[in-house]
């Protein structure tokens, strides 16, 4: 099983990223994913998560705004759009894919898939 990340990259305040989670060796479409993030300093914190079917979503108070998570079951891919950058968006930003039901979804013990994670650098 695999997840690559991709997407991430330097940019200034304002832009707008699209991250891409590929998955391999698995299908999607039965797990909920999110998208998490590690900033410079900071333990890994949950951003946005989406059901299986899409039907519904979840985000951290910091996402509700500039964030959006979505995926395309049949490309085997999940997706965090990210717009009007700010440097404290400046994270690692982790795609996974929900595997124990224990806890709530953000918290990310519940996760054993993830990706490898993707830099996003937003300057000032």
């Amino acid at each position: 099983v695999q997840l690559q990340a991709s997407g991430g990259g330097v940019v200034e305040a304002g832009a707008s990223l699209r991250l891409s989670c590929v998955a391999s060796g698995i299908a999607i479409e039965t797990y909920f994913l999110s998208w998490f993030r590690q900033r410079p300093g900071k333990e890994r914190e949950f951003v946005q998560g989406i059901s299986a079917n899409s039907a519904l979503t979840y985000e951290s108070d910091f996402a509700k705004v500039r964030f959006n998570v979505s995926r395309d079951n049949f490309k085997n891919t999940g997706y965090l759009h990210i717009s009007n950058l700010k440097p404290e968006d400046t994270a690692v930003y982790y795609c996974g894919l929900r595997t124990r039901y224990r806890s709530r979804f953000s918290d990310d013990h519940e996760y054993s898939y993830w990706g490898q994670g993707t830099q996003v650098t937003v300057s000032s």
